[in-house]
Parts: C-alpha cells; structure tokens; sequence
C-alpha cells in the first residue's frame, strides 16, 4: 500500500511539473505573440508615417506649382506661368526700337538687337569666327570637331545639325511640305520651291546660258 501510495504521489507531481510546463510554455507563446504584434504594429506605423510625409511633400510640391488655365502646364514660379500665358494671348511687350519686332523675352530682343548693332561675342577658339548668339557657336565648333551627334535611323547618316537631319528624312518618308501655288508641283525644301518658281516668274539670276541650262534642269527633273 505504502507503494502505491508513493507511486500515487510520483503521479501527481508529474502531472503538475507537466501543467506547469504546459502553462510557461503558453506564457511565451503569449509573450512571443505580444511582442510580434507590438513589432508589426511599428512597422505599419512606421509606413502610415512615411505614407503621410511623402503626400505631404507632394501636397506642398503640388502647392508650389502654377498651372496654366489654357493648356494645363505647370509652372514652377509665378514669373514662369506669366511668361507661358503670352503664347495664348499673343502679348509681345518687348519692341525693337529699330525696326518695331516685338518679342515676348527681353532677353529675345536683347539677341535680336545684335542684328543691328552687329555684336558678335561668341567667337570660335578655332579659327576666330564670331557670333550672335552661343548656340550658333556651339552648331560651329561642330565643323572642327567632326561630331555628328544626329544619326538617321533608316540609313545610318549622320548629322551636325538635327534641322539637316529632319530634311535628310523626308528622302526616306517622301514627305514634300512645300507646293507651287501655279502648278501644284511640291519639293521636300524650301529653297527648292524658291528655285522653282523663277519658272514661272521668268526670272534669270544667271547671265550665263550654260548656268542657265543646269539650272532649269535642276529645278525641271
């Protein structure tokens, strides 16, 4: 009996070391639990945060735009929209006092006038050659260097400037923009149409008849 008794009480002892195993193991599941909620209730607070300042940044970079009403471009200053709003309206309040274009940029006139007083500031390192403006220059400085930086996509020939290789593609595409008003005949360039109309205007810039004749045979095909 006394055997029984102890076995009885080993029993019971296991059973509540086992229970209370049971019940810590519960304690840190629960701990575990809490803290991993803890943790992702940082991390979308953390994101909620982050969510909220960049609308914010895009709310004041929306704030600090101009838009047109016209067009619906955006600006970035005041200054901007107003220079932007005389395309719609026409207003050119900047004259040449020379010859009465008016322009819409003072700094537009400010490179017209040039033509009158025969500035020419932008000179080439090269070979001393001068011009109104840098952009003309820089279309210059081409010459010695040998770039070509626009290239045709349908032949591979390159380009200095992208206006020579806009009418380099009307080759490919056929495109002739330009018609005689008399005959209906059109030309890829301008200066072509130009050349064409001496037909009908009678006009002989070339004293010489064989000039003459290779002319009218460009202009004639």
């Amino acid at each position: 009996m006394a055997f029984i008794k102890e076995e009885s009480e080993d029993v019971k002892i296991e059973e509540t070391f086992t229970v209370k195993q049971e019940d810590l193991q519960e304690q840190t599941d629960l701990i575990e639990e809490n803290e991993e909620n803890k943790e992702e209730e940082h991390h979308v607070k953390i994101e909620e945060k982050t969510h909220l300042q960049t609308d914010g940044v895009l709310k004041r970079r929306d704030k600090n735009r101009f838009t047109c009403t016209q067009c619906g471009k955006r600006l970035a200053s005041k200054s901007k929209l107003k220079i932007h709003m005389m395309i719609h309206t026409g207003e050119k309040p900047f004259t040449c006092t020379q010859c009465g274009k008016s322009f819409n940029i003072s700094s537009h006139l400010n490179h017209h006038m040039r033509i009158h007083t025969g500035e020419k500031p932008f000179t080439c390192a090269q070979c001393g050659k001068s011009f109104n403006q840098s952009s003309h220059l820089s279309y210059h400085m081409m010459i010695h260097t040998g770039k070509k930086p626009f290239t045709c996509t349908q032949c591979a020939k390159s380009f200095s400037h992208s206006s020579h290789l806009n009418l380099h593609m009307r080759i490919h595409t056929g495109e002739k923009p330009f018609t005689c008003t008399q005959c209906g005949k059109s030309f890829s360039q301008s200066s072509h149409l130009n050349l064409h109309m001496r037909i009908h205007t009678g006009e002989k810039p070339f004293t010489c008849t064989i000039l003459w004749k290779e002319f009218q045979q460009i202009i004639i095909p």
